[in-house]
């Protein structure tokens, strides 16, 4: 069965090109515990486990505390958050934003295509804003959007968007430093400075097949149902989404951006405190992944997570099943059809561990999984563009929006339970009598596991 992505190739090639032409950086994920703290937890787990026994004021203030000691990024007060539980209306909402700027919209995309919502192409939103004087600046990455029709680009820049491509994958653009496993997996929309959008959600056609598309016999994932999510935010956090694109057209030598209110004063809309989270291939201090593991240590009652790419560093793989033996209610949702096939294999390989340890893991099997989702508690939520697995860590420019409330954190909640009333729990006894050929599956995908 042969599985292919949105785009009609799998990361495997780009990590094979990689390795064959020694072009891909080696790198490491970093241990963290520097950063984290040895055991950050309180230190009775199992009792914590206990609702009755939670202040959830104090837990909120808790993680607070522990996350403004990570890093200098800031922890933004008084913003509004959606959780876009679809595709479908993600595109609503960043459509129906797109439609209504004034001054400026920048788009920073993995994939990047002239994707439709309602019957309206994006190049036709964006051609009417800018005949509307509206600027627009776009960064799409050379891989991820590799196919996407040039003339649709060439058409946005006639029309006078400044467009820039994020490391060309062509060897003719070959500079020093240049690595083809160095991509922009980020998924940003900013509107007027005012609205943003990050998430899993990329501008792509996938995302236009219908829930009953499921997974086509042939197991093309181009043709199927994706699962993901998005989060529209109103709020001071928009800045730092803002910040986040500039660094990345500076970065790139992109030409300078029309002159526009890029950065309006942001008043105060909501009660949601958001840290958004930017990372960068080479970061010797991964932030999110920090930021992730210091709110999992200091859980007190549940660690719940999704991943369209579930292939976790062996840290993180350690603490869940640590945190799991504690009795606390640790819940993954993962992929069973991927248009990488070789990561589902590769996750599997780690299941024993975690299942031994009390963890229970959901698969997806009606849908192509892609959201990148955690809960810790009631007051711990993300939602973002980075998947559980090493590339995210080491290789991704990724955007994460950390979002400390009970409103955020129950929307999540609710969007994952969904989940797991569709997904299958994998039952550890039938899993441990999986047939020679399932594991010698996994036994390849060891293999590929780094590049993963």
């Amino acid at each position: 069965m042969a599985f292919l992505g949105p785009n009609g190739l799998s990361r495997r090639r780009l990590a094979t090109i990689a390795a064959a032409g020694m072009l891909g950086r080696c790198a490491t994920v970093p241990d963290v515990d520097g950063l984290t703290g040895d055991d950050v937890g309180l230190p009775d787990r199992q009792k914590q486990a206990n609702p009755n026994l939670i202040d959830d004021s104090d837990a909120l203030q808790q993680q607070y505390d522990l996350q403004r000691g990570l890093s200098a990024s800031p922890i933004v007060f008084g913003n509004e958050v959606i959780l876009l539980s679809s595709g479908t209306e993600a595109f609503q909402a960043i459509f129906k934003a797109l439609a209504a700027a004034r001054d400026s919209i920048n788009l920073e995309y993995f994939i990047l295509a002239d994707v439709q919502s309602e019957g309206v192409h994006l190049s036709e939103v964006l051609r009417d804003r800018l005949q509307a004087g509206v600027k627009v600046n776009i960064i799409y990455d050379s891989y991820g959007s590799r196919e996407t029709p040039g003339a649709f680009f060439d058409a946005m820049r006639k029309a006078g968007a400044k467009v820039v491509e994020f490391n060309p994958v062509s060897p003719f653009s070959v500079r020093i430093g240049w690595s083809p496993n160095d991509r922009d997996h980020r998924k940003i929309t900013i509107v007027d400075g005012r609205i943003g959008f990050t998430g899993g959600v990329n501008l792509d056609t996938a995302y236009e097949n219908p829930p009953s598309a499921g997974i086509p016999p042939d197991g093309n994932t181009r043709k199927a149902y994706w699962r993901d999510t998005a989060v529209r935010i109103e709020g001071p956090a928009v800045a730092e989404l803002q910040k986040l694109f500039f660094g990345t057209w500076r970065e790139q030598n992109a030409p300078s951006v029309d002159p526009a209110d890029y950065f309006p004063p942001l008043a105060r809309v909501g009660v949601q405190t958001i840290r958004v989270i930017g990372s960068s291939p080479g970061d010797r201090e991964p932030l999110y992944y920090a930021s992730l593991l210091t709110a999992m240590k200091s859980a007190r009652s549940r660690v719940w997570l999704c991943s369209g790419y579930f292939v976790p560093p062996h840290q993180e793989r350690e603490e869940l099943a640590k945190i799991a033996r504690a009795g606390l209610d640790v819940r993954i949702v993962a992929p069973a059809f991927s248009d990488v096939q070789g990561a589902v294999f590769a996750a599997r390989a780690a299941y024993g561990d975690l299942l031994e340890a009390g963890a229970h893991i959901h698969e997806m099997r009606d849908a192509v999984l892609h959201a990148k989702m955690s809960l810790v508690d009631d007051t711990w939520a993300v939602v973002g563009s980075s998947n559980l697995d090493r590339r995210s860590v080491v290789f991704n420019n990724e955007v994460d929006a950390v979002v400390l409330g009970h409103a955020t954190a129950g929307q999540v909640d609710a969007v994952m339970r969904q989940y797991m009333d569709v997904a299958p729990e994998v039952d550890l006894s039938k899993w441990e009598h999986r047939s020679v050929g399932e594991r010698m599956r996994e036994l390849e995908a060891r293999v590929w596991e780094y590049w993963m």
